[in-house]
């Protein structure tokens, strides 16, 4: 961490540009020192070599920081360039604190002080690893040495803000440029859905065009994310445009980011036309995201067929690959072929399994009801399981009725060390399972100790976008401008249900209430209030999407079947699970999610 207050250095002159590289390997830098060294070439070439060796070492994948290290730790006067480049290695190291760490020390012990090119890496450094304080100590040096205005280094600052999650510092920064170009709004728009603020990244990015500021293929990429994250079709679909009229779709990242924004925004068939239509040959990142969206709506033969494609054309599977294979076979229920893939897939595609890669097997066996294999699975693993996989099991435990496991494997959830969200997730499962058998003092106590550590269970929300706009609920909703119209709505629709003799699925309610105020409660969770605003907004024959934060309960998933059929309206639901097609009374997971 710094240790001393970073005050009091000045602005100097530009360090000189890197020359151009002639090694391409260790062993090649190590002859040329070592020729160097001999040859006793006068002192301008032997510092030409010195610095080409040590820009190599430094700067090279190839390369070795160590060495470069002893290079310039050997050189009599060392200038900017060469501080400005050890730096510059070190913040784009597994260690990036020792760029904070040495520039400590060059401020400390040195003559030369730093300048404009050394400020950046030194954020990159504080972004990597969090580090607010240190970054803002930075930021008035910055502005102490006069290049507070600098484009780059405000560059640097508002994504150092970003990734710290300090949206109100960066915005500052943001608003006090004299001129905005195209990095500084995609900074902003990247660091907004980073921190899970889609829509804020769409209002920004649509101030850029109407600024007629030229996208690039990083700034499509970037609000195609937040398109995809808050489920925002039409805007995903004008990014597109833009795409096509700036001829920006040839490059392979915005065809992928494409292909996934089509896909989590509903439109299946939208993202399969991009990946055809593909014109250059699809890389990893292509067929993954295709695969994985297959995948997420339920088609789950196609992404197995893609995938088996993709494997005839010789291009091999990464990680992502085979979590979005695996998720294919876990939204089928092909426990046989989802497990062997598990068990192969090292040996056959040299992909080592991942705790993720676990969890989509755990999640298969879980979900079957084969408790005992999902047990014994996280027990074997080579790779230590984390609170998502324990959670996941209990959770079937749950919904299989098998409470003495449950409880079980809940006094070992909560003897593991978790952090504070794994802490939340935990306290409010175990409370729903002790609810669930009707353990209302074990919940109670759930919910005291959950209070008493300030943690707080996320609000089930969902987002539907109507006009070009982006609405969204959260249960019990009455802020909306609407919320009259909405509540009517639900009462029509309730009055329809009772022709088809709907009943709700009351045992989703985990209160201790009467059956009434249950009744009342599955009313108004969040997809059913975008759902009837969905109605009341939409013309008949319409397709409504709505996009939920958490998993889809079982009463809100015999809700949709049933509107569907009701009003004749094909629905497209994505939870926080997969994506659910309603159509005519039938839902696309055959009621298995």
């Amino acid at each position: 961490m710094l240790s001393c207050t970073l005050v009091g250095a000045l602005p100097c002159t530009a360090a000189p540009p890197p020359l151009k590289m002639e090694i391409n390997s260790m062993s090649e830098a190590l002859q040329l020192h070592a020729q160097t060294l001999k040859s006793g070439n006068n002192q301008r070439n032997h510092q030409h070599d010195l610095t080409k060796i040590f820009t190599f070492s430094a700067l090279s994948s190839n390369g070795d920081l160590t060495y470069a290290r002893l290079i310039l730790d050997s050189v009599p006067s060392p200038n900017s360039f060469h501080y400005n480049t050890m730096i510059r290695a070190y913040s784009r190291s597994p260690d990036p604190i020792k760029a904070l760490h040495f520039f400590l020390s060059v401020i400390r012990n040195s003559p030369t002080i730093p300048d404009k090119f050394t400020y950046p890496f030194l954020l990159k450094s504080c972004a990597r690893l969090g580090l607010t304080h240190q970054g803002k100590q930075l930021h008035g040096l910055i502005v102490k040495s006069g290049f507070g205005s600098d484009r780059y280094v405000q560059h640097s600052l508002i994504h150092m803000y970003c990734a710290c999650q300090k949206l109100g510092h960066a915005f500052k920064v943001f608003d006090k440029m004299r001129e905005r170009d195209v990095v500084s709004w995609t900074a902003m728009i990247d660091g907004l859905v980073d921190n899970d603020r889609p829509l804020e990244a769409m209002k920004l990015f649509e101030k850029m065009i109407e600024d007629k500021v030229e996208v690039n293929e990083v700034t499509v990429v970037s609000v195609l994310r937040a398109c995809a994250e808050a489920g925002a079709l039409s805007v995903g679909r004008r990014v597109h445009e833009v795409v096509k009229e700036q001829r920006i779709e040839l490059k392979a990242h915005v065809s992928t980011a494409l292909i996934d924004m089509y896909a989590k925004c509903g439109c299946i068939e939208s993202a399969m036309r991009v990946f055809d239509e593909i014109n250059v040959d699809k890389d990893v990142y292509s067929w993954t995201a295709m695969i994985a969206g297959l995948a997420s709506h339920g088609n789950c033969q196609e992404a197995l067929d893609l995938f088996n494609q993709m494997q005839e054309l010789n291009i091999n599977p990464d990680e992502r690959t085979m979590t979005a294979v695996l998720s294919a076979y876990r939204n089928a229920g092909w426990v046989r072929e989802g497990y062997t893939c598990l068990k192969t897939m090292h040996k056959k595609y040299g992909v080592w399994p991942t705790i993720q890669h676990y969890g989509c097997v755990v999640d298969l066996l879980a979900r079957v009801g084969h408790l005992s294999d999902a047990e014994e699975l996280i027990k074997n693993m080579p790779i230590k399981p984390d609170g998502v996989l324990w959670r996941t099991l209990i959770w079937a435990c749950k919904v299989h009725k098998d409470m003495n496991r449950a409880e079980r494997l809940i006094e070992h959830l909560e003897s593991l060390k978790m952090d504070s969200n794994d802490d939340c997730g935990n306290l409010v499962l175990i409370g729903n399972v002790y609810a669930s058998a009707g353990k209302w003092l074990d919940k109670a106590r759930t919910r005291e100790l959950m209070n008493k550590r300030g943690l707080v269970k996320p609000p089930g929300a969902s987002k539907i976008e109507i006009d070009e706009a982006i609405h969204e609920f959260i249960v019990g909703d009455s802020d909306h401008p609407e919320a009259e119209k909405i509540y009517a709505k639900l009462d029509e629709i309730e009055e329809k249900l009772r022709e088809e003799e709907y009943q709700p699925k009351l045992h989703e309610v985990l209160l201790e209430v009467d059956d009434e105020e249950k009744a009342f409660q599955l009313s108004h969770h969040s997809e059913k209030l975008a759902l009837a605003f969905g109605l009341i907004k939409t013309s008949p024959g319409t397709e409504i999407r709505i996009v939920k934060n958490l998993r889809s309960c079982e009463d809100c998933h015999a809700f949709m079947k049933v509107i569907s059929k009701k009003y004749q309206r094909d629905i497209i639901m994505r939870d926080r699970i997969r994506f659910h097609h309603f159509s005519n009374g039938i839902c696309s997971c055959k009621d298995y999610w």
